[in-house]
């Protein structure tokens, strides 16, 4: 087994089936290219970032680090996210890092112009 952390892309999460796929599938190449990757929901939807923990800590995990799939840090990673962060900890005698939101890594920016320049060209080229 690595040292490495276990990946947790955290989502906000949604009852709506069609929002949790959304993510599911922006969260599927990380999946499958990083081991033991795994998506969680931070509330309305399963697995939780407790139910991801439980089972991870049974399979001998102790070091976890979330990549919050957010835009931005509001109310939610400043104050909601690091309560269930040091609860978590607490009961599950496990470390958890908490990385900044994806949307400042200035990656996303990028990708957000090559999806801009794509349909550009696409309605310079109707099919």
């Amino acid at each position: 087994m690595t040292d490495d952390p276990r990946i947790i892309l955290l989502a906000h999460g949604s009852s709506d089936q069609r929002w949790c796929q959304t993510f599911e599938k922006l969260a599927t190449p990380t999946l499958e290219s990083v081991a033991g990757s795994r998506i969680a929901y931070m509330e309305l939807a399963e697995p939780s970032l407790d139910t991801i923990i439980s089972k991870g800590k049974k399979e001998g995990i102790t070091a976890y680090t979330i990549i919050p799939l957010f835009l931005a840090a509001g109310r939610h990673l400043r104050k909601d996210v690091p309560g269930m962060i040091e609860e978590l900890q607490a009961t599950h005698g496990v470390t958890i890092t908490l990385a900044p939101p994806i949307g400042e890594n200035p990656q996303l920016g990028n990708a957000i112009r090559d999806v801009v320049n794509q349909e550009l060209e696409r309605h310079k080229h109707p099919a």
